[in-house]
């Protein structure tokens, strides 16, 4: 495997963003030595917990003290899962990232099949599930957040997005100075690179806890990334305006043709409270979407971090060059 950025070491790096998940990390961390191990390459896992409610913190600094190669990252609160992976994706040291669910969802087995993948000349290649082995509202929701990754990333394999991603360090190259609180990994790989691939892997059913992605909450992260990254729904309420406008001019020349044949007006006043009711909305919900980007440069201008790192575990034994690196960074 060639390393993607001359300043960059060879070898793999694994991104687990954790949240209530102390029951999985064991198995998470066996299953990815005993796959990482047969590549041959230097490798190392970056556990970022995101304000977990359970021991998740507890366990992540006894996997720190049992295997060298473990490293953890414990956040201030609960900032969401992209965040997270952007706080993890910025102390990644060697040249090749994987991002993956702590929920064992992902079977790290398939690993290999992205890296293959990945060396055919891509820089991000996702790892798609042959069937979501979840419920329907939350099958729906996905599906809702792939359309609105669709509108925001402009890439066709944007309706194949998953948080299995193999990508090449150097991408986070376009990103390191992003520091809005709103935050989508997906449209922000689209800035360093449009070398996109997606592979049909195996996606397992959760067997150790419930999933912390409600309907809502997915719904929720689909508004943001169509307003925190892309200017559709501005298009969109400009579209509806020309659209509600030229209905307002046909309503206008029906009434007056309709005066000068018949010579009277059109009676009714159901009809005219209808046509307020209607142009009204339309410009509420054009003020909304107005509104919706106002608050995120309100937000920016802010100056508010997408993450605040409250402690660091890993071990003393760590390559110093690579400690230097991650100062750095």
């Amino acid at each position: 495997m060639i390393s993607a950025n001359s300043s960059t070491p060879q070898g793999i790096s694994i991104v687990v963003p954790v949240y209530n998940s102390e029951g999985s990390l064991g198995a998470l961390i066996d299953r990815l030595e005993a796959v990482l191990e047969k590549t041959g390459e230097p490798f190392e896992a970056i556990l970022v917990n995101d304000g977990s409610r359970d021991r998740s913190w507890q366990v992540i600094n006894e996997l720190v003290e049992r295997y060298p190669w473990v490293r953890g990252i414990n956040l201030m609160r609960n900032y969401g899962q992209h965040n997270a992976l952007l706080c993890g994706i910025r102390q990644v040291q060697y040249g090749t990232f994987v991002t993956i669910d702590d929920d064992l969802q992902n079977p790290p087995e398939e690993i290999p099949t992205l890296l293959a993948k990945l060396d055919e000349g891509f820089d991000v290649v996702y790892g798609t599930p042959q069937q979501e082995q979840h419920g329907l509202w939350r099958d729906l929701a996905s599906q809702i957040t792939k359309m609105a990754l669709q509108t925001a990333m402009g890439v066709d394999v944007a309706r194949k997005v998953s948080a299995f991603r193999a990508v090449r360090t150097q991408v986070r190259e376009a990103f390191t100075t992003y520091r809005s609180p709103f935050v989508s990994i997906d449209v922000l790989l689209t800035w360093g690179t449009s070398r996109f691939a997606a592979l049909t892997v195996r996606h397992e059913s959760r067997t150790i806890g419930v999933s912390n992605y409600t309907f809502m909450k997915l719904v929720m992260h689909a508004l943001n990334m169509m307003t925190g990254f892309s200017v559709k729904p501005l298009q969109v309420a400009s579209l509806v305006g020309f659209g509600f406008t030229l209905f307002g001019v046909g309503i206008l020349l029906y009434v007056v043709v309709r005066y000068f044949v018949r010579g009277g007006s059109v009676p009714g006043f159901p009809f005219l409270a209808s046509v307020i009711a209607i142009f009204s909305g339309v410009q509420l919900f054009a003020l909304g979407i107005i509104g919706e980007y106002l608050a995120r440069m309100h937000f920016r201008m802010m100056d508010r971090p997408a993450y605040t790192v409250r402690e660091k575990a890993e071990q003393e034994t760590m390559n110093d060059e690579c400690k230097m690196m991650n100062a750095a960074r």
